[in-house]
């Protein structure tokens, strides 16, 4: 690239210069690793040849001048071969929406070209910085454990077991086909062959040696890049420009650009100086050169640390503790060490830890060399300590530690792994030769204020104290009068991080002493003659209380096991169906080929668009001046409502005209000739507000400032009601009467795909071609048309790949569409509209945040006999899904019990928030772990075993549900009885609790539950559904419908479907694409159901195809499929049939309160055991057992996948995932940087699915149920494992065990549940004395 322009990103080069749309754009702040690439570049000095990945989407294509990029398309494709790498992917079913996928395939792409047999560690390493919202992450760390190097046997199949072992999981089944376990078949990979390996190009070695010594320089419109040869270049250059940035891996100056569009007129690359890349071993310590990378520093620590006597290595031990969990891999091989300390972030996890080990900062400038301390002054940025704006760091002595040193490190952040500190500390001691009186004490924290901050004067004033109960005492109460943390601090949870300062000292107070305890014990130490009969009584070995508090919880490898049915033995081997096919796009998924909206190529004159959205809660528009904005250069036009030739919308308006109603509310569109020129023309755009009053919450609990939907009466719909029996007198019956409240945050859909839409107005008849990913192409049809006041038959629709939905591209994309449409009508030229990352977060909503209040009455025995139920949801500023999501928590809040007397009343509330929506689940999983919380309200007050209870008032047999549906609850009992049995339930209980006793600051638990879920939606035109089936001369058959393929492997069932019906090979069939051209009004694609009514037309239209070619079969009955075509052809019999399914009868009479809601229920239920640390709300899953009542699954290897990833979704919901907005409702959790979804390390060590065996649904196609969405709610089973282990802890603790946990149950909320000592100490903020950082909104 001969005219490089230094803000270029190498993501953006590549898919819009390039044009390689493998690598996807997830988020643009290297928080996804979809846009994962290999980076390669040959070292002259060393003449060495790296390989590593790299986020591209932080890469300036001007740092990779002389380096070799891999993208996707470089590993393998269709075209050429399919790499090992995407083939065991792909058959091992890791990929479902495949747009994460490609940045899979790079992560381990680079891992195996650096380490051929890399450890489990190292693969499971690899994924760290790679998010996947759809398939729960085993099938993915399935596929890539048959390239480690350690010993596996079948690991792939999911046993943990030998093949030889295999026979134990290929029972016999009375009915129907064996049970089977695992779902691919390792033994038919092809090997890995590094041959076939594309070498790295022998020009830039070349380059790389001829170049050493030459300036480059790349010019750009607004900024130059230069990358001196050496240092003594470099240093000439700072003293001419001291306030140019240097940049090497831009994980920090590049993040702050994407989200903060900050602008750097010059930037120093200083890459390739041999000085800054140094690691070298001295008599003090490491030298370790400021360009080097962090995984650079991590392996080089792992490679020291055995070489080097061990009390040498403390501060080595304490970097590599927080190196494993910093960042992903992706970033830890960008960012260098030199940038992390010179950037200072609170959150960095190493500055306090090389503050505390005295770490040596060698600073170079063209006045000469100098060193400096990496102190406390330091990374305060006190200017008599810092580094002079001439100077930069081209080493960091790392020292050795010594004997009478101890140094830990902390951490605690919402996620495990790839996820920012909450609060991080690094703390030392250095206790004088002998004896255990301190003479130098460090504590550093961050993630406190917007530095790392020390505790300086709290340690002064402990130098000289010995080691014992009396110091800690006193070290907490000074630590918190000296480090504050303000009510209104930024990032929230005030009283959680207070709380953390004192956890993580007393933590390294236990560190110490068992160190302390060791050296005596061991004979090292301690050897003057006035302290040799004092160390064995002072320090004896801890107590087991103490040692529970040691260590962090650490994670193993995750393995999985399916069971399944297998097909009946007499079925063909033929028919796919009942078998575990892959997905039909799983290869294109992982050759990054599959094409996504915004992989469409461009088309001629297209223009890209950016919206202006509103950044009020509440007001009215008194302006629009977009006048600026039509001077930036490349700006085409401005759009607004007063462009709309028809209708603005519907319920929710396109564009907003004379009031906003929440923050992200679209107020006009740029478009311009670049996407970079539309955000540049809509940040141009003025706009005048007048505010009025924003109703933001539910219910006001502590911020007493803000107006409440309840207390406004402020409701989307009407009240809905169901009763059941007679509540009053039930309550009056009741033994006891207990009432409580439970309040659920919402949750973000966070599908990898942002909302994207492409719009190509067509030479005539005022048609368009509409690209767009959603869940309903009907909608965006009809609401283009009613835009462009056209009619519906204008407008066409096309949906190949979804790159995630949940049930978040239902109703939005058709407002994005709008927007795209009009602009498009406006402008005469295409129009292409992809929202970043952030937007769309901002924009769109996500799950109802809910609030429940219950009243239950129930027997001594347990048994529940009246339930008065009070259900709110936060529907935010428009109607959207708001009054079904509220009717579906209604009728579905009993899930598995039954409740004899039962009263249960729904408010949609309506607020100034950005309107909420459809999710996995659509209420079900606020509603789920309400009742479950109900339940184990009663289970405590009785103190009977909570899975007692559980059975008492589960359904059984033939049952009426409170709206009069009748269903049988035999296969609820079955699923429970089965996992009851494959958890081992009982005699892991008795372990969970046998642990608890012994250990006081670690807790485990254990909860099982049970699910009836209900299938569909509550009226029969929701389930219509058709199909178009087309049969070629050749034979091929093209199989079209109206479902839309989201990742939940639809086309590749309809596929299966018609190989069965027709009788031919899945070969001979392919689906195209889904369009309202070829299938019109379809329904949309969600509720559990999208599958089965579409398969049901296809199935129809397959079999009147069958029926016509029935005498030509009867004629030539040996014939093959292709003469049989021929013959029909000749015989002008149609090849072409419309299938359609009317769909289910359902229905539901509100004014009566009865009616056939659902099409039928599936049952589940499922295990889980966690363990929690009581000092700081860590967690871990350590073995989850799901049976669902799949009955015949009609591809067990889908069905599976949509289990596990909704089960993982659920743990998200359940435990990890918090939204959070400002008290002007303003979201702030917008990225994966602040917004954290499941990552690897969060799925369990122990996953096991069982699908119930010899089981039949008459009423769905081949005797299947939809799975899409219940395992969503069975994550619940982690919550309240982990509300067991809270409980154990209270208990322990003498607490109350009434206690309720809302959800998320987070690491705060844990934390903070398991009071103490630590938590009673704290400073506590008065509710309602200030401002907050942000609220509660349920």
């Amino acid at each position: 690239e001969r005219q490089a322009d230094p803000e270029e990103l190498l993501l953006f080069y590549l898919r819009k210069r390039l044009r390689l749309s493998g690598t996807k754009y997830g988020c643009g702040v290297g928080g996804c690793g979809a846009c994962t690439v290999m980076i390669s570049t040959y070292d002259p000095v060393a003449k060495q040849i790296r390989h590593h990945p790299a986020n591209s989407c932080l890469l300036p294509i001007c740092s990779l001048h002389g380096a070799a990029v891999t993208t996707v398309e470089g590993v393998g494709s269709t075209k050429t071969r399919i790499h090992p790498i995407q083939e065991r992917l792909a058959k091992c079913h890791g990929s479902q929406c495949g747009f994460c996928t490609p940045g899979m395939v790079m992560s381990i792409y680079a891992l195996l070209r650096s380490h051929l047999e890399p450890s489990m560690e190292q693969i499971i390493s690899a994924l760290d910085g790679n998010l996947c919202r759809c398939t729960g992450y085993r099938p993915i760390i399935d596929s890539y454990t048959s390239f480690a190097g350690e010993p596996k046997c079948c690991q792939l199949r999911g046993t943990e077991k030998c093949c030889l072992d295999q026979e134990e999981h290929m029972c016999s089944s009375s009915t129907g086909g064996q049970i089977r376990s695992g779902l691919c078949s390792p033994e038919e990979f092809q090997p890995m062959d590094p041959t076939q390996e594309f070498i790295f190009p022998p020009e830039l070695i070349r380059m790389a040696q001829e170049q050493q010594r030459t300036t480059l320089i790349f010019h750009g419109k607004r900024t130059t890049w230069i990358s001196p040869p050496g240092l003594k270049e470099l240093l000439e250059l700072k003293a001419k420009y001291p306030k140019a940035s240097l940049v090497l891996g831009n994980t920090s100056v590049g993040l702050n650009k994407n989200v903060n569009v900050v602008h750097h007129p010059l930037i120093l690359h200083p890459v390739r100086i041999p000085e800054m890349h140094v690691v070298s071993s001295t008599n003090n310590g490491l030298v370790i050169g400021a360009a080097c990378r962090l995984a650079q520093l991590r392996d080089t620590l792992m490679e020291t640390i055995p070489k080097v006597p061990e009390e040498k290595t403390k501060i080595f031990q304490a970097l590599l503790q927080q190196l494993r969990t910093l960042a992903g891999e992706q970033i830890r091989s960008m960012a260098s060490l030199g940038g992390h300390i010179v950037s200072r972030g609170s959150t960095w996890d190493l500055n306090p830890i090389l503050s505390v080990g005295k770490s040596v900062l060698n600073l170079a400038s063209e006045d000469g060399k100098r060193q400096i301390l990496l102190n406390d002054q330091f990374l305060a940025g006190c200017e008599h300590a810092d580094i002079k704006p001439n100077e930069v760091i081209v080493s960091v002595l790392i020292p050795y530690s010594k004997k009478d040193d101890f140094i830990s490190a902390f951490r605690q952040a919402e996620r495990r792994k790839n996820a920012l500190s909450i609060v991080n500390s690094g703390m030392r001691v250095i206790f004088s030769p002998g004896t255990d009186t301190i003479v130098d004490l460090s504590i550093l924290y961050g993630g406190i204020g917007s530095t790392t901050v020390s505790a300086r004067k709290s340690c002064e004033k402990l130098i000289g104290r010995q080691w014992n109960d009396q110091l800690l005492s006193e070290a907490c109460k000074l630590v918190l009068e000296e480090i504050s943390l303000s009510t209104s601090a930024l990032g929230g949870k005030v009283e959680y991080r207070r709380t953390l300062l004192v956890s993580f000292l007393f933590r390294f107070y236990l560190e110490v002493l068992n160190g302390l305890h060791w050296m005596v014990s061991t004979g090292q130490a301690l050897h003057t003659h006035s302290s040799i009969q004092a160390y064995p009584f002072r320090y004896a070995e801890l107590s087991e209380e103490q040692k529970s508090a040691l260590g962090v919880l650490q994670s193993g490898v995750p393995r999985g096991l399916q069971v399944y049915q297998d097909v009946d033995p007499g079925q063909s081997s033929q028919d796919p169906v009942g078998r575990p096919i892959m997905h039909q796009s799983g290869i294109k998924h992982a050759t990054g080929e599959a094409v996504y909206i915004d992989d469409i190529r461009p088309v001629d004159g297209e223009l890209s668009l950016a919206v202006v959205t509103s950044i009020k809660a509440h007001a009215n528009i008194i302006s629009i001046d977009a006048s600026e904005a039509l001077q930036v250069p490349g700006v085409v036009d401005v759009v607004t409502a007063r462009d709309v030739p028809g209708e603005n919308g519907n319920d929710e308006q396109a564009f907003a005209e004379d009031k906003v109603i929440c923050v992200g509310q679209i107020i006009c569109a740029v478009v311009a000739e670049s996407v970079t020129q539309a955000k540049q023309g809509a940040e141009k755009v003025k706009i005048v507000y007048e505010d009025l009053e924003p109703i933001l919450t539910i219910e006001v609990t502590i911020h007493l400032f803000l107006l409440d939907s309840i207390k406004h009466n402020s409701y989307i719909t009407e009240e809905r009601k169901i009763e059941k029996g007679d509540i009053e007198k039930g309550f009056k019956s009741a033994d006891e009467i207990i009432e409580g409240e439970l309040h659920i945050g919402g949750q973000e859909h966070f599908y990898l795909e942002t909302n994207s839409v492409l719009v190509i107005p067509r030479m005539e008849d005022k048609e368009m071609d509409v690209y767009v990913s959603t869940q309903h192409a009907t909608d965006v049809q009809e609401l283009v048309a009613s835009a462009l006041n056209l009619q519906s038959n204008k407008i066409m629709c096309h949906m190949k790949h979804v790159g995630g939905a949940f049930g978040g591209k239902i109703t939005k994309p058709s407002f994005f569409a709008v927007i795209a449409a009009v602009a498009a009508n406006k402008t005469g030229r295409p129009v292409r509209f992809v929202l970043e990352r952030n937007m769309d977060m901002l924009i769109t909503g996500g799950r109802h945040p809910f609030f429940g209040k219950y009243k239950v009455g129930f027997m001594n025995d347990g048994r529940i006999i009246a339930a008065d139920f009070q259900c709110y949801i936060n529907g935010g500023c428009t109607k959207d899904e708001s009054e079904l999501v509220i009717e579906y928590i209604v009728l579905k809040v009993d899930n598995a019990y039954n409740i004899p007397n039962l009263r249960v009343r729904g408010h949609a509330c309506k607020t100034n928030l950005p309107s909420n929506t459809a999710f996995r689940g659509f209420g079900f999983p606020q509603a789920g772990l309400f009742e479950e919380t109900c339940i184990v309200a009663v289970a405590t007050r009785t103190g009977l075993p909570h899975e007692k209870v559980r059975e008492l008032n589960m359904y059984k047999g033939i049952n009426l549900t409170a709206f009069k549906e009748e269903f049988d609850a035999e296969n609820l009992w079955k699923c429970w009885e089965e996992c009851l049995d494959k958890s081992e339930y009982y005699s892991r209980k008795a372990t969970v609790e046998e642990f608890n006793k012994k250990s006081y600051w670690k807790k485990k638990g254990i909860a099982i539950i049970p699910m009836k879920f209900s299938v569909g939606f509550n009226a029969t035109y929701y389930h219509q559904a058709g199909a178009l089936v087309h049969i070629y001369i050749d034979g091929s058959v093209l199989v079209t419908h109206g479902g839309i393929e989201l990742g939940q492997g639809i086309h590749t069932k309809m596929l299966q479907i018609a190989s069965r019906e027709l009788k031919i090979p899945l070969s001979y069939i392919h689906f195209c694409e889904t369009s309202t051209t070829t299938v019109p009004n379809g329904k949309y694609t969600a509720g559990s159901v999208g599958t089965e009514i579409n398969a049901r037309a296809v199935q129809d239209a397959c079999q009147i195809l069958w029926k016509r070619l029935d005498p030509i079969r009867s004629k030539n009955p040996n014939g093959k499929w292709k003469d049989w075509i021929s013959e029909a052809h000749k015989q002008s019999i149609s090849l072409s049939a419309t299938g359609y399914f009317k769909g289910y009868v359902t229905n539901m009479n509100w004014d009566t309160k009865k009616g056939h809601a659902f099409p039928y229920f599936l049952f589940g239920v499922a295990c889980s055991e966690v363990e929690i640390d009581c000092l700081t709300g860590d967690h871990k899953n350590i073995r989850t057992d799901i049976v669902m009542d799949a009955c015949f699954s009609i591809n067990p290897a889908i069905d599976i996948g949509q289990i596990e990833g909704a089960f993982i979704q659920g743990v998200g919901l359940y435990t990890l995932e918090e939204i959070y907005f400002s008290p002007e409702g303003e979201q702030l959790t917008l990225g994966p940087d602040t917004y954290k979804i499941p990552a690897i390390c969060d799925i369990p060590e122990k996953f096991h699915v069982y699908l119930l065996p010899n089981s039949r649904n008459s009423v769905a196609i081949y005797s299947s149920k939809g799975m899409g969405e219940a395992g969503l709610f069975l994550g619940s089973s982690v919550f309240f494992a982990m509300r067991d282990a809270v409980a154990a802890a209270r208990e322990e603790r003498g607490l109350p065990l009434d206690f309720t946990l809302n959800s998320p149950l987070t690491v705060e909320r844990i934390r903070m549940a398991c009071a103490d000592d630590f938590t009673e100490m704290i400073p506590k903020d008065k509710p309602g004395t200030s401002k907050p950082w942000a609220i509660d909104i349920h």
